[in-house]
C-alpha cells in the first residue's frame, strides 16, 4: 500500500466546534496523526463518552486538563514531539495559558503553530469569543441572504466551513517553507477576514458603483429563469439558471413553448428581468408536472444549468455521482455499531488513499500517547488519572 500523503506528520489539536475540528481532519484522513486534546469536564452530560462527529473522524483522542500545571507540562511534552499545533479559542486564550507561539518555540523550534479564532489575535476585537452563527452576519452574509421584503436571513456557521480551506493552505505553506528553511512559524488566521473573501464582488461593486448589495431571493443579476421550481411530488424541487440566449431558446423548446424564445416581454435578458414574476409563473407550471430528475436531465441535456434541490434521502439512497465516488462510506463504531459517515473525503488523489476511520471515544488514547510516546509508567499514569490531570 502506498504511503499516506501525510504519514509521519503529527499534530496536536486543541480546537472545539467546526472550524478547527474540520481543519485537522483533512490530514488525519491522509495520515497524519492527530492527537485531540480535551476535558471530560467540558464535556455535556450524557455525551462524555459517545462522540460521533465525522469532524473528528481519524483523529486520536486524550483526556488533559491542562489548566493544572502538570496537565500543562503534558502538553508540552506531546508538543515537544509534534510537527504542528492548531488551535480555535479566543484570541490569546492559549497565550495566557502559557501556550502561546513564544512559549512553544522555546521546547519546539520549528514548531508550526495555527491559531483561528473569530478576528485574528491582533486589534481591538481580538479577544472576542464567538461562532460562525454570528460570524456570518458579521462577515455580510445574513444581509445579503434572504428575502427583499424581509429581515436578513440567518444562514447558519457558513464562516465555519469557509476558514477550514483557507487553514488547510496556510499549514502546507508552512510546511513548505518548513521543509527549505527548516524554521516554523506562527499562522494567525482570521475566521472574518477568511469569509470576506467570498464578498469580494459586492465589495468590488460598492467600490466602483457606491452601491449596496441587498437581499434578492433566489434571483440573480445576469440570469432568467433563475429560481427553484416546484416539481412532480411532495416538497421536489429543481433549480434552474438561464444565462444566454442560446440557453434561453432551449429553455423554451424544453417547456414545449419554442414561440415564447421571440415574446418581446421575454426576448432579452432585460425583457426577463422586467417580468420575472410571470415569468416564474410560467417555468413553474410546467415543472410541476415533472420530476424534478426528469426536469434536471431535460435542461442539463439541452445545455440549460438545472439540478435537483436534493434531500439527505436522495444523497445517501439515489445520487449515482456520489455512489460512483464513494462520497459515503461506513465506519464501525464500538458504541453505536455501523454508522454512515456524512462527510467523505472532498477530493480524491491518484497516488495516495483517504483512509476515513469513526471518531475517537473520548480519551480512547490515552494509553498509547502517554505510556507510549511520552513513556510515562503505568503507576505515573495512575497517579495523574486519580489527581484529575489526565481525566
Amino acid at each position: 500500500m502506498a504511503k499516506r500523503l501525510f504519514e509521519g506528520l503529527r499534530i496536536v489539536d486543541i480546537t472545539i466546534y467546526v472550524t478547527g475540528p474540520i481543519t485537522t481532519r483533512h490530514f488525519a484522513d491522509l495520515g497524519a496523526e492527530v492527537i485531540k486534546i480535551e476535558t471530560r469536564s467540558r464535556i455535556p452530560p450524557g455525551m462524555a463518552a459517545i462522540r460521533v462527529s465525522p469532524h473528528d473522524n481519524s483523529k486520536l483522542s486524550i483526556t488533559l486538563d491542562f489548566s493544572s500545571p502538570q496537565g500543562l507540562d503534558l502538553v508540552k511534552q506531546i508538543i515537544a514531539k509534534s510537527d504542528i499545533v492548531v488551535e480555535n479559542r479566543a484570541g490569546g486564550s492559549l497565550k495566557r495559558r502559557g501556550l502561546g507561539y513564544e512559549d512553544l518555540k522555546k521546547i519546539k523550534p520549528d514548531i508550526i503553530m495555527l491559531s483561528t479564532c473569530m478576528q485574528g489575535q491582533t486589534g481591538p476585537h481580538a479577544s472576542h469569543a464567538a461562532s460562525g452563527h454570528k460570524l456570518t452576519a458579521l462577515s455580510g452574509f445574513n444581509h445579503i441572504f434572504g428575502w427583499p421584503d424581509r429581515p436578513p436571513a440567518w444562514i447558519a456557521a457558513y464562516t465555519d466551513m469557509v476558514a477550514p480551506r483557507y487553514n488547510i493552505l496556510a499549514i502546507l505553506a508552512a510546511l513548505d517553507y518548513r521543509r527549505r528553511t527548516g524554521k516554523g512559524q506562527y499562522l494567525d488566521m482570521s475566521q472574518n477576514e477568511g469569509g470576506i473573501q467570498f464578498m469580494a464582488p459586492i465589495l468590488l461593486d460598492y467600490t466602483v458603483n457606491q452601491r449596496v448589495a441587498d437581499r434578492m431571493g433566489n434571483r440573480y443579476p445576469n440570469s432568467s429563469p433563475h429560481n427553484v421550481y416546484r416539481c412532480l411530488g411532495e416538497d421536489r424541487w429543481c433549480a434552474i439558471a438561464v444565462f444566454t440566449d442560446e440557453e434561453w431558446r432551449s429553455f423554451c423548446k424544453i417547456i414545449g413553448n419554442p414561440t415564447l424564445s421571440e415574446d418581446p416581454r421575454f426576448a432579452t435578458l432585460l425583457a426577463r428581468k422586467d417580468n420575472e414574476e410571470e415569468l416564474d409563473q410560467l417555468t413553474n407550471e410546467w415543472t410541476v408536472k415533472h420530476s424534478a430528475e426528469e426536469v434536471m436531465t431535460l435542461m442539463q441535456t439541452a445545455g440549460v444549468a438545472a439540478g435537483v434541490a436534493e434531500t439527505a434521502k436522495d444523497q445517501l439512497d439515489h445520487d449515482p455521482q456520489l455512489k460512483h465516488r464513494h462520497f459515503f462510506r461506513e465506519v464501525e463504531h464500538p458504541q453505536v455499531g455501523t454508522q454512515i459517515s456524512p462527510v467523505g473525503p472532498h477530493f480524491q488523489l491518484s497516488k495516495t488513499a483517504c483512509e476515513l476511520r469513526r471518531a475517537p471515544i473520548l480519551g480512547e488514547h490515552n494509553d498509547y500517547v502517554f505510556k507510549e510516546l511520552l513513556g510515562i509508567s503505568d503507576e505515573e499514569v495512575t497517579r495523574l488519572v486519580n489527581e484529575g490531570v489526565i481525566n
